[in-house]
């Protein structure tokens, strides 16, 4: 069983040895949004989800919980779960995708220095991390802050529930700013350069590592058996790799969730000087990614269909189809809740640039997939400056790699072929995996994916003449940031003021 928690859904998978799906169900929800800018949630949002999906699973697959040999985890990185010393939580989980501690940034940053920040965390201090919104906590919060016995990442307060066990993995931990990504281990420079307690943090695991089975609580509630072993499982990213067949060095992928990543497979640790990517650890010992992120990936569609009250996706990516490449001259910049790669801000909002009188809904859909994909295939720009390239295929996934329109769109913005693996909730199956390797079903990862992970049967090829339109309009894309940035950052700090 693979139990993928998400920003806006959790996802349960069973599967056999050999990778046959035998059930998938989900459950949505919404991240709380009290002021501009905030992303936050209760945990025991997701217990519910989890107790939910898990039941229904085994209810659709009519399996015996029994014959369920292990169970782990992929989840949403970054996010702050806080809990007290008797393992109750002190406030709602601050989310990746939380923009409220630009101050606490300003200060980080002036007191590690630049030297300091790229030797130590070899990430930027951003929004949204963990150890980030802690100093939140810390600074605006003071008695939740004195409460916080156990600080760690969202799908391990599923995993928690599930076993009674507070334990994190490298993966998950080396996307904090609180980890020695290079040694495997919470770091003592950073944490004391911050005056925070390395205590509260809790021990690492492998991701195929055993921690635990489930209690005999959670068998109540979620109907698994008590001889289920609990694996670790690891980050969002890294368990869609697997679940995507990605484990060799120079692999790569690109991913519209919520968010969206363009993400390489790496033997060593790579520094980017610049700070516009992160590199986290991988899987396994001696495997790291390297990545890029933009905030706003699916995210930004979901607000697009909202706003002009599209519901019924089949009829959307049709109509979108019949649009020709550059949405009939719109630019869409996906920040409707800051930016990472390559611009590292979190205080800019997004903007359509060239809106005119033929502009219907179909135009203002497909310039939002456009405007992702090439928020994505700037990512890409700055991994390849870093020697990372795609090797002949990248692998697409997310929900962005079920519509077919927007699969062809990001082939041409990109210039690249792309493959899709047979399984859309990679993640998931990529827990499984994990699971599959902790109960000794198989013998590492790589066996894993060779039994359980395979593509559809095409490959999505770039168009030349699309490419090369895409080329004229991805170039005005990223003169609309350099020209707009200091408006659209007034705006955006205008906006997040309180009205009294």
């Amino acid at each position: 069983m693979g139990i993928d928690l998400g920003t806006s859904s959790l996802k349960t998978l069973l599967m056999d040895e050999d990778g046959r799906v035998k059930a998938i169900c989900a459950q949505d929800y919404q991240f709380d949004s009290p002021l501009n800018g905030y992303a936050e949630q209760d945990p025991e949002v997701w217990w519910k989800a989890c107790v939910k999906t898990v039941r229904d699973v085994l209810s659709k697959a009519n399996t015996n919980p029994e014959e369920i040999a292990g169970v782990s985890f992929s989840g949403q990185m970054h996010g702050a779960v806080l809990l007290d010393e008797n393992g109750k939580v002190v406030r709602p989980a601050i989310l990746h995708c939380d923009a409220r501690s630009s101050e606490q940034v300003r200060k980080m940053k002036e007191i590690l220095g630049p030297d300091r920040n790229r030797e130590w965390m070899m990430n930027p201090v951003y929004p949204g991390f963990l150890l980030v919104s802690l100093m939140w906590v810390k600074d605006n919060e003071p008695e939740n802050y004195k409460r916080v016995r156990h600080a760690f990442l969202p799908k391990d307060y599923i995993k928690y529930r599930l076993s009674g066990k507070i334990t994190s993995d490298y993966s998950d931990a080396s996307a904090t700013l609180a980890f020695d990504i290079r040694n495997g281990k919470w770091s003592k420079e950073i944490l004391n350069a911050f005056s925070v307690r390395e205590d509260i943090f809790p021990p690492c695991f492998n991701t195929d590592e055993v921690i635990g089975t489930v209690s005999e609580e959670a068998s109540k509630e979620t109907g698994l058996s008590v001889h289920t072993k609990v694996i670790s499982g690891g980050g969002d990213q890294v368990m869609q790799g697997i679940g995507n067949g990605i484990t060799a060095p120079g692999g790569s992928s690109v991913n519209i969730g919520t968010s969206g990543q363009v993400s390489f497979q790496s033997e060593m640790p790579v520094l980017n000087p610049h700070l516009s990517t992160n590199t986290f650890c991988g899987y396994k010992k001696g495997r790291w990614i390297v990545m890029g992120a933009t905030m706003n990936a699916g995210l930004s569609l979901k607000w697009c269909n909202r706003l002009l009250g599209q519901t019924d996706y089949a009829k959307m990516n049709e109509e979108v189809s019949r649009v020709s490449p550059g949405s009939g001259g719109l630019i869409f910049l996906p920040y409707l809740n800051g930016e990472r790669t390559p611009h590292l801000n979190p205080d800019i909002s997004g903007e359509w640039v060239g809106l005119n009188i033929n502009t219907g809904a179909a135009e203002a859909t497909r310039s939002v997939m456009e405007g992702v994909a090439f928020a994505l295939n700037q990512c890409m720009e700055v991994c390849a400056d870093l020697g990372l390239k795609a090797m002949g295929t990248m692998i697409a996934s997310g929900g962005g790699a079920r519509s077919m329109v927007w699969l062809h769109i990001q082939s041409d913005v990109y210039g690249i072929p792309l493959k899709v693996a047979d399984t859309e909730e990679q993640a998931s199956l990529g827990a499984a995996i994990a699971a599959g390797v902790g109960a000794g079903i198989y013998q590492d990862i790589e066996e894993g994916c060779r039994r359980a992970v395979r593509y559809k049967d095409f490959e999505v090829e770039p168009d030349e003449n699309n490419h090369r339109i895409y080329r004229e309009y991805y170039e005005l894309f990223k003169e609309v940031y350099v020209s707009g940035e200091k408006a659209l950052n007034k705006v955006t700090l205008l906006g997040r003021k309180k009205i009294l």
